[in-house]
């Protein structure tokens, strides 16, 4: 096989954009099928079994992570046209957020501790809840694997955006601000791009939460670890 084809740039983003558009076109009958996980899947799929390295797909899909940080950037803009409408919710929206923050984290240490996982894994799946790129980096300063913590964020990610509407509403939650805090705080950046489309006063929540959660775990982690 020629290797030059795939060994391009424009390999790496061409699959991507091909695997999302047709996880949009899937999304839009099954609205509980994140999109990003069809494509993830399929991509992977696709590598493995054309035996393509992942070096080659990350020539390209680097250029589609580089745009990463400013899509989630952008999701502050929600939140700031509906602040006016909100500031007054900012101290229950803060507390909910701490509350979840600390429950995640002795969930992670307790299920850790009854697997007998070793600290290590446990350091790497702290930072689950936040946004990729910042679980990396607390992942790394805590003595965790930064790939694996990854990893770990985007499936919370994935796996919250498809539930946790559903579970929520099973749960008979139906205050904007309780179902945008509960999806920032568990599911990050692709939870809050989900409930973006159903609401954009709860996607501005969700958006603040997941900041607030970014700026949170790392502080409220300290304990955890001086007492581990």
């Amino acid at each position: 096989m020629n290797e030059a084809w795939f060994e391009q740039p424009l390999f790496g983003i061409t699959i991507t954009v091909v695997f999302y558009m047709g996880a949009q076109l899937l999304n839009s009958r099954y609205r509980w099928l994140n999109p990003l996980f069809v494509t993830s899947g399929g991509i992977i799929v696709l590598l493995l079994l054309s035996d393509i390295p992942y070096e080659a797909y990350r020539a390209g899909g680097d250029v589609i992570t580089f745009f990463l940080g400013p899509a989630t950037v952008a999701l502050a803009v929600p939140f700031y046209k509906n602040f006016q409408n909100l500031r007054n919710q900012l101290v229950p929206i803060v507390t909910a957020v701490s509350a979840g923050l600390i429950c995640g984290l002795l969930a992670v240490w307790g299920i850790s501790s009854l697997l007998h996982g070793s600290k290590q894994i446990m350091l790497t799946m702290l930072p689950k809840s936040v946004t990729t790129p910042i679980a990396i980096e607390i992942a790394d300063l805590l003595g965790g694997t930064p790939e694996l913590a990854g990893v770990f964020a985007v499936l919370t990610g994935l796996l919250g955006s498809m539930i946790g509407p559903g579970i929520l509403k099973l749960c008979k939650f139906r205050s904007d601000i309780a179902i945008g805090a509960a999806m920032g705080t568990a599911s990050h950046g692709i939870g809050t791009a989900r409930i973006m489309r159903d609401s954009e006063i709860q996607g501005g929540i969700s958006a603040f939460a997941m900041g607030l959660s970014s700026i949170l775990t790392p502080i409220f982690c300290i304990p955890l670890i001086w007492w581990l």
